[in-house]
This record gives C-alpha cells, sequence and structure tokens, in this order.
C-alpha cells in the first residue's frame, strides 16, 4: 500500500488549522491515517486538530496487533476516537484561549482489501474504484440534515448560508458520538480523506475527472489542492490519498 498527504493554508486564512498524519505498521500492510479540521480561533483551532490528529495515530499504534484482526478494528478506532475527545476537551478548559476550541476529524485503518473509517464532523472520506467515486462518510451538519429530510437540495447546500454550521464535533463536550464505515477494497482502489477547503468548493465528479489519469498519489493531492485555490482557496485545504 502506498499513502500520501498535503496541506495547504489557503489563499485567504492566515494559519492553517488543518493537521493530518499517517502511519505504516507491520512493514506495510497496514495504514493508519487521519485528517482533522480545527476551530475556535487561530491558535485554537490549530491546537485541537494536532493534538486530535496526534492522539488519535498514538492510541492506534499502541495496539498493533489489534489493527490485525478484523473483528477489533472498529473497537481500537471508537477507542483511539474517544482519547482524541477527552484530550482535546480537557485542554479546552486549561485557558480562556482554547475555550470552546475542537475539531472535525476522519480516519482510518486500512489492512489487506478492508478499510475502517470513522468520522465526526465534515471532513470526509472518499472510495475511488474503477471510474466510480463513492463518498463513505456523511457530514454531521446542519445542511447535511437538511439534504436528508429533503428541506434542501445537495446543490443547495453548497451555497446555504449556514453550510460551516457543524452537528458533531471533537473536543468540545465529554462524550464523542461516531459513525463507523467497513469498506471492501479491490486491487488499485484509491481512498482520499479531505477536509471542507476541498469539498466545499471542488466537486465528486471534478475530483474523479482530475485523478482518473493521474497514479502519483503525491501529483494526486497537489493537483486537488491546485483546484481547491484555483477556486478562491478561502479555506484551508488538505488531501491525503492511499493506494492498495
Amino acid at each position: 500500500m502506498k499513502a500520501f498527504g498535503r496541506t495547504d493554508k489557503g489563499i485567504v486564512r492566515r494559519d492553517n488549522q488543518d493537521h493530518f498524519q499517517i502511519e505504516s505498521l507491520s512493514g506495510g500492510k497496514v495504514i493508519l491515517c487521519v485528517v482533522c479540521d480545527g476551530m475556535g480561533g487561530a491558535k485554537a483551532g490549530n491546537v485541537a486538530a494536532s493534538l486530535a490528529a496526534e492522539t488519535f495515530v498514538q492510541t492506534l499504534t499502541g495496539q498493533p496487533m489489534t489493527l490485525q484482526d478484523n473483528i477489533l478494528v472498529g473497537d481500537a478506532l471508537t477507542d483511539a476516537l474517544t482519547a482524541a475527545n477527552r484530550v482535546v476537551y480537557e485542554m479546552s478548559k486549561t485557558s480562556p484561549d482554547y475555550k470552546g476550541m475542537g475539531t472535525t476529524l476522519v480516519g482510518a485503518v486500512i489492512h489487506r482489501d478492508k478499510a475502517y473509517v470513522v468520522n465526526v464532523g465534515d471532513s470526509r472520506a472518499y472510495l475511488m474504484s474503477g471510474d466510480k467515486i463513492t463518498q463513505i462518510t456523511k457530514d454531521h451538519s446542519l445542511v447535511e440534515d437538511l439534504v436528508t429530510r429533503g428541506d434542501i437540495t445537495r446543490e443547495e447546500a453548497l451555497k446555504h448560508p449556514n453550510r460551516n454550521l457543524l452537528t458533531r464535533v471533537v473536543g468540545t463536550e465529554d462524550r464523542i458520538k461516531r459513525d463507523l464505515f467497513e469498506i471492501e477494497l479491490q486491487e488499485a482502489d484509491r481512498l482520499l480523506f479531505c477536509s471542507d477547503g476541498l469539498t466545499n468548493l471542488v466537486h465528486d465528479a471534478e475530483i474523479l475527472q482530475e485523478l482518473e489519469s493521474q497514479e502519483d498519489l503525491d501529483k494526486c493531492c497537489e493537483m486537488l489542492i491546485t483546484m481547491a485555490l484555483a477556486k478562491g482557496g478561502p479555506d484551508n485545504v488538505t488531501t491525503l490519498m492511499v493506494q492498495l
């Protein structure tokens, strides 16, 4: 397996509150990855995202044998997310500068022919298989709830004034609810993990079209960031890709 990630502060923002990490275990047989998009002011957002990502990965790497047991991977991801939430929540109480800080989180364990994905917030995971792109995760946001209820269309959601309001965030409460997904993978499948700095600007079909002819993961990540910047780059943007 191969994995690569990139992050950019964008054109408008002065600071980058996105954070990603990739870890390869067991000689590359297991890949751990995570993307976090922090919030709560420049300093607090960066702290929340980096703390959550680092704690998430450290917790997972502390149980490498568990990650090779398909029955236990989901429990390991839940434990890692719980640990990340606890660390950010406790840190938010140590200083007025950190009060209310939080972060999105989308993370995964990829082993053999399966990907186990966990998410909170609106950072996303996608599967690209053949000529199709499929969103794995579901945004925890106000506009996603409105789309699900049929109150607005997917196109209207992209321009909705409250599109940045999240219904779940890591670190703002002492307990956290997560979504967990188990995905079957085939040879040459690719996974994309990204912050909303990409998906608020670049549609799924554009992502697929841009990457169809490119195999190098580093260039794929760079190309997607370039697309977001070309559309104004109002937010930090992070792209991380894994290929079987």
